[in-house]
């Protein structure tokens, strides 16, 4: 372990590049389903396989889900797109070769804004989003000396997120893939699984020492599968990039991969010893044009975005920020929350609501908020009755609300009122409970009368007993209060 002297003496410098597998019912370039979790090879054509003679065809619902990412980030989207050839050989690449964009991606710059832990907000810049094709997966199965290859994801259809290398600790990392995890579900384009691979994430890592202008040597650090991972290798490469710096070691320009169990990165290849890709425009692919009546199409199939979500509840909702961050970390909860707002005018309570039983509820068994019993105008009445007085938080989530998750159809006033739960309000019924609870508390009266003000949670207490948990809370305090008080 390094002392935190020395590590305070270097700035970490982090680019990502992270892949999206698209949601596209068929691949790049051809027509093969892109169906996930099939027997191996069953989603292939002499298109994929690359058979002389094939011609591919772009998809443009692929080109669409690039420009709607592109808009999200606040990218320039380039107008004419140009396909290129990426040749290398390995064995899950049947063609020999990979169709993407070289020198003009689809989308140019933009950038993605943050919001840290800590609360301190930051923005990263993007140098470009560009489309391709994806590879097939090679499969080493225990005790098998072949490698057995499945050409099915070969040709899905990727973008290609990069940013630059703004990224200045793992903590900022893990924020921006958060962020992209988001946006591209927010979008539909993508639905952000790591752990099947819908979502990778390759990192240029490098050190330097504190106000130093010139990058240090980077390292592309592979083959993370959770974005925990990711951050745990970029930790592990800065210490190891500075104990080199520090016994006079260079940093070779290399390829690592890293292994999860040990939280190390090892030596893949170095990147002076590759081939060059001997990039060349696609002969088999016009340009697409991305025309000025497309574009705006795309745009107006825009949905709401996370972050205009947020300030909405923020700035028109009156929510804390901490409520806004957990309330738009998931699309259908953020649409669901806004359409209950659109029925209550307290959307504190709904935003308690929503972060507290009903996230509880889908937590426990495991659902997604499309499979919630209860509507939001159904929640709002129920938060509505609580307002008016009839029942009280606890009444209503400990009792109305179970039997609401059994059958949503049912307002929550009727099932209060079948269960005899709407609170006593009228004074002259619950005045003769609170003399009873006073008079067969006397010692305690005086106690409380001496000074002990703490007992009238203990009041309150018994008046709720004796009423069976119907007195309005505030009513009775109001006549404990004036009877104790005189």
């Amino acid at each position: 372990m390094l002392s935190a002297d020395i590590k305070n003496k270097y700035e970490l410098v982090v680019g990502l590049e992270v892949h999206a597998q698209l949601l596209t019912k068929s691949k790049m370039y051809a027509s093969d389903s892109t169906e996930f979790g099939n027997l191996p090879n069953t989603h292939i054509s002499v298109l994929t396989l690359g058979h002389p003679g094939t011609l591919p065809k772009v998809n443009k619902k692929a080109v669409e889900f690039a420009v709607k990412m592109g808009l999200a980030c606040n990218s320039e989207i380039t107008r004419r797109n140009i396909f290129a050839r990426k040749n290398y050989f390995y064995p899950d690449l049947p063609k020999g070769y990979q169709i993407t964009q070289d020198k003009g991606p689809i989308c140019v710059g933009g950038e993605v804004p943050l919001t840290l832990p800590d609360g301190t907000k930051k923005s990263v810049t993007l140098t470009r989003i560009h489309m391709e094709e994806d590879a097939g997966k090679s499969m080493h199965l225990v005790g098998e000396v072949d490698t057995l290859v499945d050409y099915n994801r070969a040709g899905v259809p990727l973008i290609e997120i990069v940013s630059e290398p703004d990224i200045r600790s793992s903590e900022e990392a893990y924020a921006f893939l958060m962020e992209i995890k988001k946006l591209v579900r927010y979008l539909d384009i993508c639905d952000g699984n790591m752990e099947e691979g819908s979502l990778r994430c390759d990192a240029n890592i490098s050190v330097r020492l504190h106000g130093a202008a010139e990058y240090g040597k980077k390292v592309e650090v592979k083959n993370m599968n959770s974005f925990r991972n990711v951050a745990r290798a970029i930790e592990h490469e800065f210490e190891r990039q500075i104990l080199l710096i520090e016994e006079g070691v260079e940093i070779v320009s290399e390829t690592r991969t890293f292994d999860a169990t040990t939280g190390t990165t090892a030596s893949m290849r170095t990147k002076e010893d590759l081939n060059d890709y001997r990039y060349f425009p696609e002969p088999d692919l016009s340009p697409v044009v991305v025309s000025e009546e497309w574009l705006e199409s795309v745009r107006k199939e825009m949905p709401a975005l996370p972050r205009e979500l947020h300030a909405k509840f923020v700035n028109e909702y009156g929510l804390p920020e901490y409520d806004a961050g957990v309330l738009t970390d998931s699309k259908e909860i953020a649409l669901y929350f806004n359409e209950l707002c659109e029925a209550t005018a307290n959307y504190k309570a709904a935003s308690n609501w929503m972060m507290g039983p009903v996230k509880s509820y889908l937590n426990e068994l495991t659902l997604h908020i499309s499979d919630f019993p209860i509507q939001p105008n159904r929640l709002a009445d129920l938060i509505g009755i609580i307002d008016d007085g009839k029942i009280n938080f606890s009444v209503a989530s400990q009792k109305v609300y179970p039997e609401m998750l059994k059958n949503g159809e049912k307002s929550p006033l009727e099932i209060a009122q079948e269960l005899n739960l709407i609170q006593d309000s009228d004074e002259g019924s619950l005045r003769p409970i609170v003399e009873s609870v006073l008079a067969e508390n006397g010692a305690k009266v005086e106690e409380y009368r001496s000074g002990k003000k703490g007992l009238m949670g203990m009041f309150m207490g018994q008046v709720m007993k004796k009423s069976q948990g119907k007195a309005d809370p505030k009513v009775a305090t109001k006549i404990l209060t004036e009877l104790l008080e005189n």
